[in-house]
C-alpha cells in the first residue's frame, strides 16, 4: 500500500508556474504519474517517470511547458508547470503504479492522492 498526498496547486495567471509536490509513504512502486481531469472532462494522463530509472514521458499538451521530477530518497515526485494556460485548469493528480515504470493507462495505476486544484486565470 501506497499513501500519496499533493500540494503545490492555486490560482495562477495565464503564462504563470506552479511546482507540484506528491509525497509517497514508501517506495514500494515502479512508476509516479500525473494526471488532470476538468471539469465535464475525463481524467487525462499529463506525464509519468520511471522512479528507479527516472526515464519520462509527457502528453503532447504539456511537452515542453511541463517537467516531472523526483527525489528518489525522500520518496517525492514532483511537476514543475511552466507557461501554463487557461486549458490547464483542473485537478491533478499524482498516482504510482506497483508494475508498470511509465504507464500512461490509469487503469495501471493502483494508489491515488486526492488531487490538488490548479486555476489558470487569463
Amino acid at each position: 500500500q501506497v499513501q500519496l498526498v499533493e500540494s503545490g496547486g492555486g490560482v495562477v495567471q495565464d503564462g504563470g508556474s506552479l511546482r507540484l509536490s506528491c509525497v509517497a509513504s514508501n517506495h514500494h512502486f515502479a512508476g509516479m504519474g500525473w494526471f488532470r481531469q476538468a471539469p465535464g472532462k475525463q481524467r487525462e494522463f499529463v506525464a509519468v517517470i520511471d522512479w528507479i530509472g527516472g526515464t519520462m514521458s509527457y502528453s503532447n499538451a504539456v511537452k515542453g511547458r511541463f517537467t516531472i521530477s523526483r527525489d528518489y530518497k525522500k520518496n517525492i515526485g514532483y511537476l514543475q508547470m511552466n507557461n501554463l494556460k487557461p486549458d490547464d485548469t483542473a485537478v491533478y493528480y499524482c498516482a504510482c503504479s506497483r508494475f508498470y515504470p511509465r504507464g500512461i493507462d490509469q487503469r495501471t495505476y493502483e494508489f491515488w492522492g486526492q488531487g490538488t486544484q490548479v486555476t489558470v486565470a487569463s
